[in-house]
């Protein structure tokens, strides 16, 4: 449970350095919703009389923060987790069920029950399976007073859309949605905005030369595009973060497109767990737009890897113009 705290990129930051975009109001808002938020967190609830005999509560457990691609939203829910009291918790979707996995899920509930915020980042319901079991989480920590704050890509209502038969657990998504009230945040991807486009793919015959005036001194990490896609199957997605630790740069040889779906939502992962790193990316072969086939672009999954698309997209401009992500 040590390791549920926001990743270094964002280990501190605040609403006070999050820059709404003026064009977009929704996002100056989402901040006043959040701070409003944060201040019930830890209050007192009147005691146990007070909460058999006195009014229900007018909010819900939880806040829900809905936007597209790099509008804030991680920003945001690592800013509320450090004006909050604790004990509290910030993790990955991913993260949370793997913990149930090592834990059990009546002592991962346990162990969670006693906290006063549980930030929950990148909401993604991709099977019935985890639609279940973090439906019965929420509502089981909500029931025990724990606030929740979550952000995703896609309404409470609507997750698992295009993933599964998502009308044969609605009863279970209608319970997730009911634990939020939801928060719009509109914009363009901040990694983005205003920038050039996206750096071309380096030639491989020139990779050691760039690598070494880019990465002077530091640890570089060099694979051959295939053998590092190998090496991730046999790798459980929980441990990428170990994987990459310590690595200041990584430079990837004959970058081609993935044509596995479980492949590419092994490497979606390792792109997230770069991103929280700060991790700058030096690639020879196809750019990263051309990572994903147009199936898994459009498909059930395409948010996911639009997601992994933005951010390499960021940590490659870094690795070849020291421009930060």
């Amino acid at each position: 449970m040590k390791g549920f705290h926001p990743s270094p990129r964002f280990g501190e930051v605040s609403f006070a350095s999050y820059r709404p975009d003026p064009a977009q109001p929704s996002q100056a808002a989402a901040v006043r919703a959040l701070q409003s938020f944060g201040s019930t967190i830890g209050a007192s609830n009147g005691g146990f009389f007070s909460r058999i005999f006195g009014s229900k509560p007018t909010s819900r457990a939880g806040i829900y923060l809905d936007g597209g691609f790099g509008v804030g939203k991680t920003h945001l829910l690592a800013s509320l987790w450090h004006a909050a009291p604790g004990p509290k918790a910030f993790g990955t979707f991913v993260e949370y069920t793997n913990l149930v996995g090592a834990l059990s899920f009546r002592k991962t509930v346990d162990a969670l029950s006693s906290y006063r915020l549980v930030c929950i980042d990148e909401f993604e319901l991709d099977d019935p399976g985890d639609t279940v079991l973090m439906s019965r989480l929420m509502r089981e920590l909500a029931d025990a007073g724990v606030k929740l704050a979550a952000t995703s890509n896609t309404l409470p209502g609507a997750l698992g859309e295009g993933r599964f038969a998502a009308v044969d657990f609605q009863r279970e998504i209608q319970v997730l949605a009911d634990q939020f009230d939801v928060v719009r945040i509109d914009g363009e991807d901040y990694r983005h905005r205003g920038l050039p486009a996206a750096p071309q793919p380096i030639p491989t015959h020139e990779l050691d030369s760039r690598m070494n005036a880019e990465f002077d001194g530091g640890v570089v990490a060099v694979d051959d595009f295939a053998d590092l896609m190998k090496h991730l199957a046999g790798v459980h997605p929980s441990r990428y973060r170990q994987l990459i630790d310590g690595i200041d740069g990584v430079v990837w040889k004959d970058v081609h497109t993935i044509e596995s779906q479980a492949v590419a939502l092994r490497f979606v992962v390792l792109a997230d767990r770069l991103y929280d790193k700060d991790v700058p990316i030096l690639a020879s072969g196809v750019p990263f737009d051309e990572l994903f086939t147009p199936d898994m672009m459009g498909g059930g999954y395409m948010k996911k890897y639009f997601r992994a698309v933005s951010r390499l997209t960021a940590l490659a401009r870094e690795g070849q113009t020291h421009e930060p992500s």
